[in-house]
Parts: structure tokens; sequence; C-alpha cells
């Protein structure tokens, strides 16, 4: 961002639900530039946002002010999305530049700063392009036509006898009559809206999306020069080191800090059970941290990780329908083949690169955080909740984040910060130890899917009886050519769930979707065993759906696939979903040791149907950051615990990916211009479980009914088969 804008707007913008002209007022001292916005209330969102359903909650009447032009035609877009490796701060330019006829490097982005940017409600669910990508088209696309008009007025000129390349408008067929963004707003704040908005760009006028940009991030990255929440400090800064019960559910009932007020230069804060150690250096706050002695009453709940999956099932909320069709009377009726199967998940860990982190500045009744968070426009207000603060004055930003995957969507160490800073009156910074990290993560829950399924003597489904237990029903949703069938979920991985959990359940990257797709996959695939059938040739036969037909052929072409039937010992994987409005297959390639029940993953083929794909680099970086992500939670991510303690702590025991286990990924867009772009970031995650549980069925024939698929596992289910 230039430096001038980004001085003059961080004295300018003020927090809180301004009003209309309040906002504008604040801008007047910025020396000129063009503010487009929409507001809810006095100015009518348009008919396509409504149509999208963007706007699924109660927004500030400010939301939507997020880009300006300054007198230098750099033009600055603000947004509370954030950017944590998924790559949004170069393809949301990307999307601005084009709709506004202006070079992208030309276009700067402040992201996450509540004080800043309009209101979100945070970055999660592939919606940065899907949803706010279309809001910030529609705003650029009217801040054009306004500055068309305002240019006609200029020249003398009917808009229609304008056009517009790199920022200046000019009369077609005389170029040396032109006009710049910057000298349309040189000296003026411009309040005006269009009533009818024109139409967005189409595909084939596309000079700017689709075309390959490197992340802007990038060097900053490779460098180190990039900062995180960790990295920020302030002058008389404090380290705190917190208390922490031994388990989830303990209670703290005696504690001693006596010891630890002693030591030099140590600040022991106590408020009720929040009991916190803080000093100049980490170690000075861990050692304090040491010396305090506490007592806490520990739960018996005599949950385990052996039998959760009978306490899920015995404690299960109450069903819902999800979604049904046709009779399952009718489906079993007109089975020629029946088969009911069980499939289980563990809980699994976002066990992010970055560990949740803030530094927060508390004086003077107001507050400021720097915090590893997805969600700052919520974590403003539960500051000011936990600090007794308006809203207003409490301002978030957020760095760069090291992944969140749905796991900093909670941001406790943001209030906890806070709370410590207004304690002492001093800047204070609360980075989590790994162990913390773990302990305090809201994990995938653990779940149980049950699959009631019935097909003909031609191999055609005519029954399908599905039911989730604890995971939800995102992923589960019926896109094959069954006529009797019904969706049924229990819960869902959102907290709460009737008290079912042990501990915080939570969004993990792509929530449910990893769960059901791994369990109807395989199915389907035992399915086709049964039934002498190719599993390709059996899903394609019972599917009508011309998207999931393309992704499924085009991965097919890609692999290299040639039709065998189940095993086939080749040890091939297929499977196949929808996620964020996305078509996704892949193919997967494995070996399996039938001694010790190893797996090693070859290479895997990932087709997308995405719709118009703004920045192919990028969204092919999460095509096969997925993949190797997916790794992890197909074979070997578990949260092992009992009595609510978690023994899995660090990476000694929790098995993330290795490097070793990375296998040749190939991976192809299936062309859908004229759609819209879908979501991206965690579409190809979903098949994981399913290519890789497919694989090793084909390799062996031996069916893995619960992820992750260990050796051990793997090996019980050979001896078995």
């Amino acid at each position: 961002m230039n430096s001038d804008i980004a001085k003059n707007v961080e004295r300018t913008f003020g927090g809180g639900e301004l009003t209309r002209r309040q906002f504008l007022k604040r801008l007047g001292v910025l020396g000129g530039g063009l503010v487009v916005y929409f507001t809810v209330g006095d100015i009518p969102v348009s008919a396509r946002m409504k149509r999208e359903g963007f706007l699924g909650a109660k927004i500030p009447v400010d939301f939507n002010a997020f880009l300006r032009i300054g007198t230098d035609e750099r033009v600055t877009l603000l947004t509370g999305k954030v950017e944590m490796g998924q790559g949004v701060m170069t393809s949301l330019p990307q999307l601005l530049a084009e709709e506004m006829n202006v070079s992208y490097d030309m276009v700067d982005i402040v992201m996450g700063d509540t004080e800043l940017c309009p209101w979100d409600a945070g970055t999660f669910g592939s919606l940065s392009i899907r949803y706010f990508g279309l809001f910030l088209r529609e705003a650029a696309c009217e801040a054009k036509a306004v500055l068309m008009q305002m240019a006609a007025k200029r020249l003398k000129v009917p808009v229609d006898a304008l056009a517009v390349e790199n920022g200046t408008i000019f009369v077609k067929g005389a170029k040396n009559k032109k006009v710049t963004y910057g000298q349309l707003t040189q000296g003026k704040i411009i309040e005006r809206h269009l009533e009818t908005l024109p139409p967005l760009k189409p595909v084939s006028e596309f000079t700017v999306m689709g075309t390959p940009r490197q992340r802007r991030d990038a060097i900053q990255k490779v460098t180190g020069e990039a900062k995180f929440a960790a990295d920020m400090r302030l002058p008389g800064m404090l380290y705190a080191k917190i208390l922490r019960p031994p388990a989830h559910g303990a209670k703290l009932i005696d504690v001693d800090v006596s010891e630890a007020e002693k030591l030099k230069g140590a600040k022991v804060v106590r408020e009720g059970d929040f009991v916190a150690v803080l000093h100049e250096t980490p170690d000075g706050a861990a050692e304090g941290l040491r010396m305090i002695r506490a007592e806490f009453d520990e739960l018996a709940t005599g949950i385990d990780d052996k039998n959760i999956y009978e306490h899920i099932l015995k404690n299960a909320p109450a069903a819902e329908v999800a979604e049904e069709a046709g009779s399952l009377e009718s489906g079993e009726k007109a089975s020629a083949e029946l088969f009911e199967k069980n499939y289980y998940n563990a809980y699994v860990a976002h066990a992010p690169m970055e560990p949740h982190a803030a530094v927060a500045q508390v004086s003077g009744g107001k507050a400021e955080v720097w915090a590893s968070t997805q969600t700052p426009f919520r974590l403003r207000d539960q500051v000011a909740e936990a600090l007794g603060f308006s809203s207003e004055n409490v301002r978030i930003r957020v760095p760069f984040l090291g992944g969140g995957f749905g796991g900093k969507s909670a941001s406790m160490q943001g209030i906890e910060a806070a709370r410590l800073s207004k304690a002492v009156g001093r800047p204070v910074q609360v980075a989590w130890s790994r162990a913390e990290e773990f302990f305090f993560d809201t994990f995938r829950p653990a779940a149980v899917v049950k699959i009631k399924s019935g097909m003909d003597a031609e191999g055609k489904i005519v029954l399908w009886d599905y039911h989730v237990y604890c995971a939800g029903r995102r992923g589960s949703e019926q896109f094959y050519d069954i006529a009797n069938h019904r969706e049924t979920t229990y819960g869902s991985w959102r907290g709460g769930n009737g008290g079912v959990h042990p501990f915080a359940v939570g969004p993990w990257r792509a929530p449910a979707a990893n769960t059901n797709v791994y369990a109807r996959e395989l199915h389907l695939n035992l399915m086709a065993q049964k039934a002498g059938i190719d599993p390709l040739a059996f899903r394609l036969q019972n599917l009508a759906d011309k998207r999931m037909v393309g992704v499924l052929e085009a991965v097919a072409k890609k692999f290299g696939y040639t039709p065998a039937k189940v095993p086939s010992g080749r040890g091939y994987g297929i499977s196949c979903g929808i996620d964020a409005g996305t078509y996704v297959a892949a193919m997967a390639e494995v070996s399996v040791d039938k001694v010790s029940g190893i797996v090693n993953v070859k290479r895997v083929a990932c087709a997308q149907d995405m719709g118009f794909v703004v920045n192919p680099p990028g969204a092919r970086t999460q095509m096969e950051g997925c993949v190797n992500m997916g790794l992890g939670y197909a074979l070997g991510e578990e949260i092992r615990f009992k009595d609510g303690k978690i023994f899995d702590l660090n990476f000694d025991t929790y098995s993330v990916a290795r490097f070793s286990w990375t296998p040749e990924i190939e991976t192809v867009f299936v062309e859908n211009p004229d759609l819209s772009p879908q979501g991206g970031g965690e579409p190809s995650i979903i098949n994981m479980g399913g290519v890789i549980a497919t694989a090793i069925h084909d390799a062996c024939g031996a069916a893995v009914f619960e992820l992750p698929m260990t050796a051990e596992r793997v090996k019980k289910a050979i001896d078995g088969a």
C-alpha cells in the first residue's frame, strides 16, 4: 500500500457502526478520492447479491465501504478477509482490477483490520472468491460506471462515447481527450450510487482474471520477512504464560502463587480461575509458571478414544432428515443385494504450522490486538465484552496466518492477551505452545456413519439409507441417481451436540465432507465389487449429473485409468464429491505391504470443475495442498484421550503427513468459464479418505472402516479379509 495513503487511512478511519455521514466525514481529510460502497438500510443491495445469499447476518451500515481511489491513481481494496495461505491477497485484487479496468499492479490491499476494513463474518468455507468476490466485483463495476458519468460531464460527451483503459477514461477515436480516475476524484469526496447496476464484465473481455499471477506474499514468506502475530513487538511488552488445567473439564480448587511472585521481574495476574505469569522474557514467564502450585479436580468421565463411537451412538442428538426422495421400503423390495456397513473417524486436530498467538495493548479505554484469527470482527466483539468496552474502542489487526483450516475461528488467545494487558497496563503477548495448541484446539469431531443400501440385478442403486452421527450433513447430499434415498443427521461438527463430546469441536477444512465422502465412496466400492463391475463404470452408470460425469472422465484420462474389477491388485482408488460449489474427483495408486499394513501412496490425480478459475497457479496450489493435507487425516491423524486428558500434544505422536509421504500429484481443471468462480480452498481434500480407502480395497481386497487407516488397522483388515 502507498505509504502516504497508509498513513492517512491509519489516522482517519474509525471503528464501530458509523453512520453513512460520519463515515464520509472521516474520509474527508484524505485529500481526495472516490469512495464506493453499498449499504444495508438506506441504499438497496443488488438483486444479484440477494440471490447469492451473501447477506446472512446483521450488517453495519458502513459494511461495504471497501474500495477507494487515491490522488496517486492507486486503488486500495479494503476487506475483512484474511490471508492464511490460500492466496486471496493475490486473487481478490485481480477481481477488482478486472472490473475497474485498472492495472493489477496499481491495486493495494488491506486485510483483516477491523478499524479500516468493512465488517466480515470471517474467512472460512471457501467463500472469499465465491461470495465476497462477487460483491467486490459489483462495487468495482459501480465505481467504474460512476467515474464514467463524471468523465462524460468533464469531457462534455455522452457516456457511450467513452472508453477506459488502465484507469484512464478517454473519448473513443480521440485518446488525447482523456481524464484519469485520480484526476476525477482530486480534492473531492463523491457520495453517489446508481439506481441500476451495470452488467458485470463478460468472460470474453477478461484480461486480468484467469491470467497467472505470482503470489504477492511469496517473497516475504520465503525470505522470512513476513510478520505473524507472534512476531509483533511493542515497547514495554511482557510475555505471558497461563496456568492450564491438566484435562478438559478439570476445575481449579487451590492455587499458590507466592513463589512465582518472588521471581525478579515477574508479575502474577489472578482473576478467578484465570492465572498467569508475565515477564519481560518468555523464559522468565515460563519459569514463573513452573513455580505455581495448583490443585485441580479432574472428572472421571469414562470416555476415551476406544469407546467414543459407542458413546456417540448412545448419546447422539435427535435425528433430522436432511434430504429424502421416494420410499426406503420400495427401495428395499427392489433390491437384489443389500449392504449394511458402519464407518468411523477419530478426532482430528488442525495442527497449523503457527500456533495461536496475539499481542494486545490496552490503554486509555481502548484496546488494540494483533491476532492470528480467521474471524477478526467476532474477536473484536469478544474482546470488547471481556474488557467491558464498546466494540468501537477495540481494534483487531490480523497479520499473516500460518494456517487456519477452521481452527483459528475461535481466538481465545486474543481475549487472554487483552485481559492481561488491561490488568498490568502494558502490552502483552500470549503465544501458545504446541501442547497448548493441541489441548485447546477445536477438533474435527469423532463421528459414525451408518449406511444401508441396495442394488438391483443390473447394478443399479435402488436404495440409499444414510445416517451420520456428529459430523454434519456437508458432503452427504445425494447426487447419484437413486430413486429411493434418505440422508439423516444426528448433530453436526459445530459445538454443542448435547454434550456428546468431551472437549470442544469445530470446523476442520471442509467440515463433515471428509467423513461423509470417505464413507460413501468406500461403500460404493463394496457394491461395485459385489456387482462385478469396474468401480468407475459403476459410478457412471448410477450418475445423471453431467458435471460429475465430466470430472470423473477428466480425472480418469489424466490418471490413465483402464477398467478392472475390484480387487484388481493394482491399488487404484476413486472418489468424487461436491464442495463449495465445486465438483471434484480423484484417483490414486497405492501399494500395500500385506505383512506390516503400511500404505504407500504413489500418485494422485485430481480434477475440479470450479467454474471460472481466477488465478490458475493459485488454484492448483490449493488442490496440491489439499491432497497433501488429506494424506494426514486418511493415514495417520487421530487424537488419543481419556477422561478429558489429551495424550497427543506434539508431532512426536500426532502423525501429520510427512514430506516422505508426498506422492506424484497431477491436477486438471474442467473448463466451465460461464459459471462464476466457485470455492477452491477445500474441495480437493474431501476425496482423500475415500480415494485411499478404495485404493487399499483394490490393492488387497481389504476394506478399512475407520479413519485414519493406520498400518495396524490395514493389517487387521487384511487378516480379516
